[in-house]
């Protein structure tokens, strides 16, 4: 008997903030931390703390740099974490089609 598809969900995708953050990066080659926030509605403060979850994952890469004297921070899937969310996507399809297996 085969486990529930529920089982291959990956944890670190799963939270809602950082769902919410694979998603919007899985849209775009990358996005500015600025427009991240306001498109997902999370403060500074939470955001840093999933992408640097995210980073420390290999999903996300994160690149600083600088217009003038501003800092910019550039968000991206890496490979790993576009492979990451295209599985956690198939598995989501999966349970909500109750398709046991892929």
């Amino acid at each position: 008997m085969s486990a529930h598809p529920r089982h291959e969900l990956d944890d670190l995708i799963h939270a809602p903030v950082r769902l919410s953050i694979m998603a919007a990066l899985a849209a775009s080659e990358k996005a500015d931390f600025r427009f991240l926030r306001d498109a997902i509605e999370v403060s500074d403060s939470l955001l840093s703390k999933h992408i640097l979850t995210l980073e420390e994952a290999g999903y996300v890469r994160v690149d600083k740099t600088f217009v003038g004297k501003r800092g910019r921070t550039w968000l991206s899937l890496t490979e790993r974490g576009r492979a990451a969310f295209d599985t956690y996507v198939g598995v989501l399809r999966r349970i909500t089609e109750g398709t046991p297996r892929a």
